[in-house]
């Protein structure tokens, strides 16, 4: 079968490769999409700076290079192992790509999200959704309803980062939020606050690209820091208040620093991008004077999935040509060369 498979840091090949065979417990997928993560561009720029060993075993799955990519996917159950009775040749799924230890102190404490030797179908695993086919255990599928396809469930997993960001904040319907950053995250993160009842939303976001995208889902009050007054804009929709929670989706400083600048007192700031570099804090200044809140918040946990495909059922995401576009297996390594360079935004490969 053809699939995505990277080899080493910066080698990423299409190439043939066996067709997985069902084991007990596991279910056999003919996969439908898979989207192309900043994880993924992580692994293939900067694994070391990501956290990822990509010389050694992993510690929970012993995966190891080459790995076929693709942990953000949907599919069809073509085969299903000995032993599993709750899913169904015919079903259609969204992964649960996440694999914990269960023995670490977050797994004992439920939050298998920040295992200490976390890993990912598609990242460090035996293989992923940039295939034809791929096996995993029956318990990490979620059965989709009929309403959702298979091109909005490969978006779940992105889209389940942001709702579990937003959930960890507590924020409320009727409260005011701004997103810096309106790349797939930041538009997730819309997309989470809007199910919750939080219409008052500042976006910042310095790519016209990326404005003209969020807006394309309905975002209204989106700015551009660079030419535009960013605490001007949240003033005026705050009353002067500023907002009850901050969230930075861009993975920049300057996200940080203006998230804490907009803050009411007492007010948040969550942060769900990875940062490539360190970012300056003065504690009496950022956090005593205004009991400011400065948190993260990884991954995401079986229920946040349920909870994103339940609002899908309902119409509250949409996988539009404002935000969406699709490519080809062979097209893998280009598109990953693109989204490095900004060219586009969420790419949903065709399996």
């Amino acid at each position: 079968m053809k699939a995505a498979v990277l080899h080493a840091q910066e080698d990423l090949r299409v190439e043939d490769v066996p067709e997985p065979t069902v084991k007990p417990g596991q279910v056999k997928l003919r996969n439908a999409y898979a989207g192309i993560c900043g994880s993924d561009l992580h692994a293939y720029f900067d694994p070391a700076g990501a956290g990822l060993d990509l010389e050694n075993p992993h510690p929970v799955t012993g995966s190891r290079l080459p790995q076929i990519l693709g942990h953000e996917f949907s599919g069809t159950v073509v085969e299903v192992g000995e032993g599993v009775e709750d899913v169904a040749v015919g079903d259609r799924v969204a992964v649960f790509p996440l694999y914990s230890c269960g023995t670490c102190a977050a797994c004992r404490r439920g939050n298998t999200n920040v295992c200490r030797t976390i890993g990912f179908h598609g990242l460090t695993s035996h293989g992923g959704g940039m295939a034809e086919y791929t096996t995993i255990a029956a318990s990490m599928v979620h059965r989709l309803p009929e309403n959702v396809d298979l091109k909005l469930a490969a978006l779940v997993e992105p889209m389940a980062v942001a709702w579990h960001a937003v959930d960890k904040t507590g924020i409320a319907a009727g409260q005011s939020a701004l997103i810096a950053g309106a790349g797939p995250i930041g538009i997730g993160l819309y997309f989470a606050l809007r199910a919750r009842g939080v219409d008052n939303i500042v976006v910042s976001e310095p790519s016209a690209d990326r404005r003209a995208a969020i807006a394309a889902v309905g975002a209204t009050n989106v700015v551009d820091p660079v030419t535009q007054d960013l605490a001007a804009a949240v003033a005026e929709a705050t009353g002067g208040d500023g907002v009850d929670v901050a969230f930075d989706a861009a993975g920049v400083g300057p996200a940080v620093a203006s998230g804490l600048a907009s803050l009411a007192p007492g007010g948040t700031v969550l942060v769900v991008a990875l940062h490539e570099r360190t970012v300056e804090i003065h504690p009496t200044v950022h956090l005593v004077m205004g009991e400011t809140t400065i948190t993260g918040a990884l991954g995401y946990l079986p229920k946040d999935y349920t909870a994103v495909i339940e609002a899908m059922s309902q119409g509250l995401y949409e996988a539009s040509d404002a935000w969406i576009s699709e490519a080809t297996i062979d097209e893998v390594p280009a598109v990953v060369q693109d989204l490095r360079a900004g060219k586009r935004m969420k790419v949903l490969v065709r399996a």
